[in-house]
């Protein structure tokens, strides 16, 4: 008996030794393409798929910029489309785009990869006006890439705006937000914000990825030096004819049935209203009424005064800009009814501007006051509640990725920086405010149907 269970062990043991040979054999057949630890089915993301490819080219990018961390801004690389980049429109399904959801875009950042140096990463801590208030904050510059101008960190790391990975990148998330348009923060050949560097080389290359993804860029005029009536005129023309041909080129279709291109001119209450007159009334002397470079024009309202400047001036419209509920009168939810009034009795259009919440420490450590929690998004939904109320024909959000100011609805990540910890949308996942972006764009579509029977 004992001989007959030793012999049934040994028999066993050899059966789980035999078992044990083929699911070695077996594992050493799985498909080439399959990474390390890749669950079964993941195939079926796109999504993921996508990300993944992305991340192994960031990984790849990243380890070229340590080695190259000490080369020259003049051997950056150019923005021009590389070989690798996909090219055609995107065929996979995402959310129609809302062209009437417009988002405000920043292309001012760099990495010493693509541009020689970190730029706007790296940005100054401001300092408070009056000596007294100054003299209680830190002074000095941010250091990247653990180290930045932000209180939240990117899910794509410090990058470049020239970058063609990750302008794609951008725009997929955007279009995933069923957003429509771009309002591209633009500064005029050569010339740049005091912590940036020029940009109008790289609107070719977005104007590009943005048709891929069928969406269209609007320009939002900052208030370069000497900005003025004549230097206005003569932007404008070159705005539209360079990228005027573009089919990514917005163009906005009004009452008339007429088709217009549009810019939202930043700060605009700066330069007095008879300056813009000039331009923009038919009568004015440097008019661009009814000439091929005719368009729609929506200026920044902070004050209440500024209704009546605005309309005195000639523009066509007034957009809120600001994400700080109360900031301002213009950001002020509740005001949004009676200038909305307003706009109505002087034909002129109302842009509010909605956002997910403002902080901006990280760059004026005195400015706690202004900060406006975003409540895991609640923040965010009521601002777009207060804008629907108005029944508006545009939206705009502050912003896709204005890192400075906390205002980005682009995908964070949790991080820490030594004992110090980055803000981050948990417990929600990093493409949160593009998901209630999308949520918003479809509520928005629902109720403009109802406006309008």
């Amino acid at each position: 008996m004992a001989r007959f269970r030793r012999r049934t062990c040994v028999i066993l043991l050899l059966f789980i030794l035999f078992i044990c040979s083929i699911m070695m054999a077996l594992k050493t057949l799985r498909p080439e393409r399959a990474g390390f630890g890749d669950p079964f089915g993941i195939g079926l993301l796109p999504d993921f798929q996508q990300q993944t490819k992305y991340f192994k080219n960031k990984f790849s990018l990243q380890k070229e910029a340590k080695e190259d961390s000490f080369t020259h801004a003049k051997n950056a690389r150019s923005p021009i489309m590389n070989d690798k980049m996909p090219t055609g429109r995107v065929d996979e399904e995402l959310p129609s785009p809302n062209y009437n959801f417009h988002v405000f875009y920043y292309s001012w950042f760099g990495t010493p990869q693509f541009d020689g140096k970190y730029i706007h990463w790296n940005h100054p801590l401001l300092t408070h006006w009056d000596p007294k208030i100054a003299s209680g904050y830190p002074q000095g510059r941010h250091t990247p890439p653990e180290d930045i101008g932000s209180s939240f960190y990117p899910e794509l790391g410090p990058y470049s705006s020239r970058d063609p990975t990750v302008i794609d990148a951008h725009m997929r998330q955007i279009r995933s937000a069923s957003i429509g348009v771009l309002a591209l923060s633009w500064y005029p050949p050569n010339m740049a914000d005091e912590n940036g560097e020029p940009a109008d080389v790289l609107v070719p290359t977005i104007l590009d990825i943005a048709d891929k993804y069928k969406l269209k860029i609007t320009f939002h005029i900052e208030p370069y030096k000497d900005r003025d009536d004549r230097n206005m005129y003569t932007n404008i023309k070159y705005i539209i004819d360079k990228y005027g041909s573009h089919p990514a080129f917005y163009r906005h279709k009004v009452s008339t049935g007429r088709t217009l291109p549009m810019f939202y001119v930043y700060d605009s209450y700066i330069t007095i209203p008879e300056i813009w007159a000039n331009l923009l009334t038919i009568s004015g002397s440097q008019s661009i009424r009814n000439t091929p470079y005719d368009s729609l024009f929506i200026a920044l309202l902070v004050e209440e005064k500024h209704k009546h400047e605005v309309y005195r001036s000639g523009f066509d419209g007034i957009y809120t800009y600001f994400a700080t509920n109360g900031f301002s009168y213009g950001s002020s939810h509740h005001n949004w009814p009676s200038l909305k009034a307003f706009c109505d009795t002087k034909n002129l259009m109302f842009i509010p501007s909605v956002g997910p919440g403002y902080i901006d420490t990280s760059i004026r450590p005195w400015n706690n006051h202004n900060t406006r929690n975003r409540v895991n998004g609640k923040y965010y939904e009521t601002a777009f509640s207060a804008a629907l109320l108005v029944r508006p024909e545009i939206i705009s959000i502050t912003s896709f990725n204005e890192w400075h100011e906390g205002t980005q609805i682009e995908k964070a990540i949790p991080k820490k920086n030594g004992k110090t910890a980055y803000l981050d949308y948990q417990p929600h996942k990093p493409n949160i405010y593009l998901e209630l972006t999308r949520k918003w764009s479809e509520e928005y579509s629902k109720e403009k149907e109802q406006w309008l029977t």
